[in-house]
């Protein structure tokens, strides 16, 4: 059967995840480097770091990014709000924003909703985008559903499941419940546990657009041995 994708749409679905916090500098230049050579759609890098990325991938159609209030979404809302400035400073195109968990769970929603419309004010404001992380694993069905209605309404550009540091990441169940009750405009982003392309075809299948990664380049060499197309490592 032939497959019914082609390189770079899947390539371009994949954030480079370079967020463990025992990662060299070594680390974080080798991972951005295979971003570019991979062609993938953005490096998602420590905060420190984010700055020496986006040099490295200018030029280049892959994005630069990195986390706010990651990984508890406990900050206070003003600290969240310095790191979006800082990130902007440092050449951040997408920023990957932690709701504040606690106040979701204790159904505090005008916070909530508050402190989402501030930071997508300010990430619009210098010219990015935002990813809003929900981290499911501590929520009930219907926070999740409040979580993408809200978003919508502050403008959210994806809604995300997980920050890879909770018990459990993406799950198919949650996805499906994020893209229905999300509207069009605002895409969706599956983290935690895409570890193989047949799990990135899979939530491809049900409207996501993006998706965490840390085996991105095993992701991507099977997806290249699929369509018959030389290993991009033998272009060394």
């Amino acid at each position: 059967m032939t497959p019914d994708y082609d390189y770079l749409s899947i390539a371009k679905m994949i954030d480079h995840s370079l967020l463990n916090p025992a990662l060299t500098t070594p680390d974080l230049e080798d991972g951005c480097a295979l971003a570019v050579r991979y062609n993938v759609a953005s490096v998602c890098i420590l905060p420190y770091a984010l700055a020496r990325c986006a040099a490295v991938l200018s030029g280049t159609t892959v994005r630069a990014s990195t986390t706010i209030g990651f990984p508890h979404g406990g900050h206070t809302t003003a600290i969240k709000l310095a790191e979006i400035r800082q990130a902007l400073a440092d050449g951040g195109q997408e920023l990957d924003a932690v709701i504040n968990i606690s106040k979701a769970r204790s159904g505090d929603w005008p916070y909530v909703r508050a402190e989402l419309a501030a930071l997508a004010d300010a990430v619009h404001a210098g010219g990015a985008q935002i990813k809003v992380i929900f981290e499911n694993a501590y929520l009930e069905d219907d926070a999740k559903i409040r979580l993408c209605g809200i978003c919508a309404e502050v403008g959210a550009d994806w809604v995300k499941t997980s920050t890879g540091y909770a018990p459990t990441g993406a799950t198919l169940a949650d996805l499906e419940l994020m893209r229905k009750h999300s509207p069009p405009h605002v895409q969706v982003k599956a983290a935690g546990g895409i570890r193989d392309l047949d799990a990135l075809l899979a939530v491809r299948a049900i409207g996501v657009s993006r998706a965490g990664a840390t085996r991105t380049q095993t992701m991507l060499e099977d997806c290249r041995n699929r369509l018959g197309l030389e290993p991009i490592e033998a272009e060394r």
